[in-house]
């Protein structure tokens, strides 16, 4: 006589179905795709950061080539000493 849940026969003698391998196996699946799709949401993120910031350090050196342009101008015309 064996404990229940851990025999492989069932009264009747024929095998008992084991729920808890599909089981596990379904919820490693759901943990697995869960950490996949983080992964890729911080990825995209972080990608989507980097953007900006290059975005941002592009407009303010055309900003400075801007200003820079402007004073050349000013002491070309003789507006500033």
């Amino acid at each position: 006589m064996g404990v229940r849940g851990f025999s492989d026969d069932s009264k009747d003698g024929t095998k008992a179905e084991t729920h808890s391998s599909s089981t596990s196996g379904t919820s490693s699946a759901v943990i697995i795709v869960f950490l996949v799709l983080a992964a890729v949401a911080l990825f995209s993120f972080f990608l989507f950061k980097l953007r900006q910031k290059k975005k941002r350090e592009e407009q303010y050196a055309r900003l400075l080539k801007l200003f820079e342009e402007d004073d050349e101008l000013e002491l070309e015309l003789g507006l500033r000493d």
